[in-house]
């Protein structure tokens, strides 16, 4: 068994050199999506970077996954977005507020377990909605826009994609953004900069109350977004630590995760900044450059506030189509491209919930409604295969006359009704009936009225039933209710 220090030792410093660098190239990778992500939502780059400042420094102490980056996300900033051009940043930050309690609930709830119910289709549609999501917010961009920004938005694209066939040592992302800068700047082309998005930080961020009214209202007006923003940061949180637990092979701490989230979040607001979640390229970048422990991810924080605060004067001129060629990419790659090859060969009805998931968020532009009902068509498609497992097989009559019949499968409320209709007792008619249940299993309360209804019926027809094979579960359930047949 290892010792204390030997399991903090593991999680923060495997090896320290390793772990720096690693959070370096994923604060650079993490750089322009940040303030790509702060357009997307109609903040501040300033109101980004500095939520993935204070959530990278919290969740690297309160988080379940260590090596795991956690910032201000694309995902968030969608479901932000709305409630921003509505109400304005302070109710945005009181909303970030009062997602990060519900993340924090639904962890010390140990809650975590409930992701589980989310299957991959719903998984898949919730990504490529992601993506599509993503891309449509680009539209305004290019809508109207003259050559000089199509032109660099094509050079910036080449850059991202052709880059890293040469080399991977600087992230492309990071190279397209000095490169259309340094050209705009170049030909004095008639280009949009980060500077006309909004104020960049020039210092570290301060800790503020909420200022918007503590009233019904607000929480009318929050309420939804709220949720919106805690269970899409859960959602995607909880998908990136499952990728690192598959690169790593080690596990972590859902439940952790969720209420380190809720803290981080809830500190962020605090400071001036959007919520967020894990970022899966960033991670999967930190990972594969050797990040293992909790000091990649604090150190991807503050190396990113001090490239923030040292090079405002630089960022401020980015032009804004090097953002949207980034965010062009995030969309590209976000896309599960292999989810179309497989769309006929999958089961049509796991085809049906991730379209459905898709075509929900698509267009309510709420990630949350489009997972919300790709799991409830997963369990009602789930609910009507194991009902169809059901099987009451009738035997003919032996010598003595009993009719036997033979139950196996799931009894529970959506298969119920099959178990009833299985006995037509103008067939019996009177007869002595055997039911063997000993390949059956009765789940709820309607699957033992659904077994007594069999019984009295029989018995009012004058048949003689006996009910045998019962097993333990099923039996326990029937006398809990004090309903057993005899």
């Amino acid at each position: 068994m290892s010792s204390p220090h030997s399991r903090l030792r593991a999680e923060w410093f495997p090896s320290i050199p390793r772990e720096l660098m690693a959070g370096a190239v994923a604060t650079f990778a993490l750089i322009p999506e940040v303030i790509a992500f702060s357009f997307v939502a109609g903040v501040d780059p300033a109101v980004g970077l500095f939520a993935s400042f204070i959530i990278s420094i919290v969740i690297a102490f309160t988080g379940g996954r260590p090596a795991m980056v956690s910032a201000a996300a694309g995902s968030v900033a969608l479901v932000a977005a709305p409630l921003v051009h509505a109400h304005g940043l302070p109710y945005l930050l009181a909303a970030g507020v009062l997602a990060g309690v519900m993340q924090i609930v639904f962890g010390l709830l140990r809650l975590g377990v409930l992701m589980r119910f989310v299957s991959t289709s719903v998984r898949t549609g919730f990504v490529n909605a992601l993506a599509i999501l993503i891309f449509a917010a680009q539209m305004p961009h290019f809508i109207g826009a003259n050559t000089a920004t199509w032109a660099m938005v094509g050079l910036g694209l080449a850059i991202i994609y052709l880059l890293p066939r040469i080399t991977t040592a600087v992230p492309s992302p990071l190279v397209c953004i000095v490169v259309v800068t340094l050209v705009g700047h170049w030909l004095g082309l008639p280009l949009k900069t980060v500077a006309d998005l909004g104020q960049l930080p020039d210092a570290l961020p301060a800790f503020a109350l909420l200022s918007v009214p503590m009233s019904l209202d607000t929480l009318r007006i929050i309420a939804l977004p709220a949720f919106a923003i805690a269970m899409v940061g859960l959602l995607e949180s909880m998908m990136t630590a499952s990728v690192v637990d598959d690169l790593t092979d080690t596990p972590s701490s859902k439940n952790r995760e969720c209420s380190g989230l809720g803290i981080a979040n809830v500190a962020a607001s605090f400071f001036g900044g959007i919520a967020g979640c894990g970022m899966i390229g960033q991670t999967v970048s930190n990972v594969r450059y050797g990040g293992r422990g909790r000091l990649s991810t604090l150190f991807a924080g503050v190396f990113l506030l001090i490239l923030m605060v040292l090079l405002k004067p630089w960022v401020s001129q980015v032009p804004v189509a090097a953002l949207v060629a980034i965010m062009v990419m995030v969309s590209a790659s976000t896309f599960d491209w292999g989810s179309l090859r497989t769309l006929v060969r999958h089961p049509r009805m796991s085809s049906a919930v991730m379209l459905a998931t898709v075509a929900v968020t698509v267009a309510t532009d709420n990630l949350a409604a489009g997972v919300a009902t790709g799991v409830m068509l997963s369990g009602v498609f789930f609910t009507f295969k194991v009902a169809r497992l059901l099987h009451v097989h009738a035997e003919a009559a032996d010598e003595s006359g009993v009719r036997v019949y033979r139950v196996s499968g799931q009894v529970f409320f959506a298969s119920a009704d099959m178990l009833v209709d299985a006995f037509d007792v103008r067939e019996i008619d009177g007869a002595p009936v055997h039911i063997d249940v000993s390949q059956a299993h009765f789940w709820d309360v309607t699957a033992v009225a659904a077994l007594n209804k069999v019984v009295e019926r029989l018995r009012k027809h004058s048949s003689v039933v006996n009910v045998a094979g019962l097993n333990q579960a099923s039996r326990d359930l029937i006398l809990r209710l004090d309903a057993a047949p005899e």
